[in-house]
């Protein structure tokens, strides 16, 4: 049966309709979606596949133990949070940015493993002009104002580490790394920082010995080179599987007693399970430790453990700070929480409680003001950790 409406509904009921569509039409042309209706929109890109795929999911699910703990909301909004792989490196990062910040319109972008594609990502925030809220390395970049970090600037780790190393070694240092943007930044703020501390590199021409990246998973040409050099110590940054490899290799080589330190990606997290016992004794630079001792961390550390086997890493922690900036920076923005005002109440937060201890950004980096601790891998119960044995500098600024 068919009903008919009257001509008067009918003419009511089409100029309804027509207001409706027109509405909808506004707001697919109107920019990120500002959170309407109590929601709002959050692309998080991570390499959830490739050499970093146990640190993009580190990060993805840092992140996530925030929402779980919080309703799934960020300043009163519920949370869609929409998921993207980044894969290896820009190649891939650059095609999953640009769906996140222009088809699925987010407010705010987060997460990223590479500095190569926080680098080649970084011209669409601007295009955009959607804030970014990394929870990894970053290289330096020209303009910050909507770039936000709650790790560290990529050579903070080295350059931290490099006044102890000399002082603890008191001899040369052999400094190697992956011949890519992050192994160059990394290794950067060591050799810079032991220089300038009175420090001598082992490396034959004074320059930091570069391996191809990801194609090296062989470096026993590269332990003769340091066997050769004479090195009273070395010191190295690689990460993932890449880690697994060299440290493996390095406890087999004929300089397995020579000392070996490193930013302390090289232990962290399921590497050091993959590792075994040829970690033992590595001594690490790192922004965090699952057993530093304070309130917010004893909180994490539990919230973490009740969800997955294992302690959180630093990623998972940097990922959970992210997650508790944009709570803070989304409340803060009030009804209308657009990407602009989203970003301004980023830069009004000031100190911010962490599980690695109290931090802020700078005004200038837009990264974290914070406290470096030295690491060991030392037996913990019936596992290996990486426990702190010491604070280092503070970097930042």
């Amino acid at each position: 049966m068919t009903l008919t409406l009257p001509r008067r509904s009918r003419a009511r009921t089409a100029a309804l309709l027509a207001l409706v569509l027109l509405a909808a039409s506004a707001c697919a042309d109107d920019g990120p979606a500002a959170g309407s209706g109590g929601t709002v929109k959050i692309g998080l890109l991570a390499s959830l596949s490739g050499t970093y795929q146990s640190v993009g999911k580190d990060i993805r699910d840092g992140f996530q133990l925030y929402l779980s703990g919080h309703d799934g909301k960020l300043g009163g909004r519920t949370v869609e949070l929409v998921v993207a792989d980044e894969g290896n490196g820009a190649a891939t990062a650059v095609p999953a940015a640009t769906k996140l910040l222009k088809q699925d319109r987010v407010v705010a972008l987060t997460g990223v493993v590479g500095g190569g594609s926080v680098a080649a990502v970084y011209p669409l925030l601007n295009e955009t002009k959607v804030p970014f809220v990394g929870s990894n390395g970053r290289p330096e970049l020209k303009d910050v104002s909507r770039v936000w970090h709650t790790s560290y600037l990529s050579d903070e780790p080295g350059e931290a580490i490099a006044a102890h190393v000399r002082d603890d070694v008191k001899g040369s240092v052999y400094a190697i790394g992956p011949d890519y943007q992050g192994g160059w930044d990394e290794l950067r703020g060591f050799t810079e920082a032991f220089a300038a501390a009175g420090g001598k590199l082992a490396n034959p021409d004074g320059k930091t010995t570069f391996t191809p990246f990801p194609a090296t998973t062989n470096f026993t040409p590269y332990f003769a080179r340091i066997k050769a050099s004479g090195a009273d110590a070395v010191y190295t940054f690689y990460a993932g599987g890449a880690a697994v490899d060299f440290v493996k290799q390095y406890a087999q080589s004929e300089i397995k007693d020579v000392p070996l330190y490193a930013a302390g990606f090289l232990t962290e997290g399921g590497v050091l399970d993959a590792q075994g016992d040829a970690a033992r004794d590595i001594y690490s630079v790192l922004n965090y430790s699952p057993d530093l001792d304070n309130a917010e961390n004893r909180e994490f550390v539990a919230a973490w453990k009740a969800e997955h086997d294992g302690s959180p890493t630093t990623y998972a922690m940097a990922s959970y700070d992210a997650a508790a900036v944009l709570d803070r920076a989304i409340a803060a923005a009030g009804d209308d929480a657009t990407p602009e005002k989203i970003n301004a109440a980023i830069g009004q937060l000031g100190q911010i409680a962490s599980p690695r201890g109290t931090w802020q950004f700078s005004p200038t980096t837009h990264a974290p003001v914070q406290k470096w601790y030295l690491r060991q891998v030392r037996q913990d119960g019936r596992a290996l950790s990486n426990t702190v044995v010491g604070d280092l500098a503070t970097v930042g600024g």
